[in-house]
């Protein structure tokens, strides 16, 4: 069974199906399958850190012993408690892929013990991958796929783990900290932490963009941006200028043309909120538009068209494949795309 939906997955975390006796959790933000398998765990065990009740299993476990998770699944509870066996599965070996994945459907028919649980956390495993395939289709199994969580889910997060602490932020100023937010979710958790701790817990403050630059700092990819808002600017030398002080930062290519690429996304949202009624200013905010740049950025929109971006997207699309082929010029075709984008924006009128 394949639990995909957001509300779907909340609900099986909250309150496990008792016809499931396996869960596979996986994908490429290891955050997000930890933080969802330790909360799988605390429904299925009173402590899931208890050695009695509950055995910790990783893909080396395995290897060493190919019976040990079949063995495990088998064994009844000590102390009376519900078995709980969890595996961090983090090897790419066939085999070894192939081993968990026969545990599992043994376990999900109810030939082992049929009162204890599995919980597989995993990382991005493939289409082809036997684990994967077996949680998908057995009956007494569920497959979770986590996946990077949306600006809107980080948000969400965002509010609640403050609201805890009695603090908020202005709607500007959660767009500033959300654009600045790591991707992966244990990493945006110490980061959530971290900004309760310098606002101060229990105090009531509602911080705004402003409050927030001490503690934000210099962006590490700004020249970055600054160099993708002057290329949809129609400035040349700027753009080129910042591409190559970016180089010198460390930041290469391919992070060049995300840039550039986002800048590119958060105009055509703002032109298609703008489209749908809203104000430029207020469709600039709530794409995220930092509140420094909103006033070039605004400048940029009422020249765009999303005619114009749509033809520029392949353009982007294409430099982003290039820089990822190996052994290709990746600074050099960031700069072309620069060089394209602030072509079309001069002919815009920019």
């Amino acid at each position: 069974m394949i639990l995909g939906k957001r509300p779907d997955i909340e609900r099986f975390l909250k309150s496990p199906d008792s016809r499931i006796r396996a869960a596979l959790i996986y994908g490429r933000d290891l955050g997000v399958v930890r933080e969802r398998g330790a909360e799988l765990a605390g429904r299925i065990a009173k402590d899931p850190n208890d050695p009695f009740d509950v055995a910790q299993l990783t893909d080396g476990d395995l290897d060493a012993d190919a019976g040990r998770l079949e063995g495990e699944l088998a064994a009844q509870s000590l102390m009376g408690g519900r078995r709980l066996v969890r595996l961090r599965f983090s090897t790419e070996k066939a085999g070894l892929d192939k081993l968990a994945a026969e545990a599992l459907v043994r376990h999900a028919d109810g030939e082992l013990n049929p009162d204890a649980f599995l919980i597989i956390e995993a990382g991005a495993l493939g289409r082809d991958s036997a684990l994967r395939k077996a949680a998908e289709k057995a009956a007494g199994a569920a497959a979770i796929p986590c996946y990077e969580d949306e600006p809107g889910d980080v948000a969400r997060q965002v509010r609640e783990a403050l609201a805890k602490d009695n603090l908020s932020l202005t709607s500007e100023a959660l767009a500033v900290f959300v654009a600045r937010m790591p991707k992966e979710r244990g990493v945006a958790r110490q980061e959530m932490e971290r900004l309760a701790l310098y606002l101060g817990p229990g105090s009531g403050a509602q911080a705004t963009p402003a409050d927030l630059e001490p503690f934000l700092g210099v962006e590490p990819e700004a020249s970055l941006f600054d160099a993708a808002s002057d290329a949809f600017g129609g400035r040349i030398a700027d753009a080129q200028a910042g591409l190559r002080r970016a180089a010198q930062e460390g930041e290469a290519g391919p992070a060049a043309v995300r840039a550039m690429g986002m800048h590119l996304g958060k105009l055509r949202r703002t032109l298609t909120l703008a489209k749908g009624g809203a104000g430029l200013q207020e469709a600039a905010k709530a794409s995220g538009v930092f509140w420094k740049q909103e006033r070039e950025f605004l400048r940029q929109a009422r020249s765009w068209t999303l005619e114009a971006l749509d033809q520029l997207q392949p353009e982007v699309l294409n430099a982003d494949r290039l820089c990822k082929t190996a052994g290709s010029p990746d600074s050099l075709i960031a700069e072309r795309l620069a060089f394209t984008v602030a072509g079309r924006a001069r002919r815009l009128g920019l």
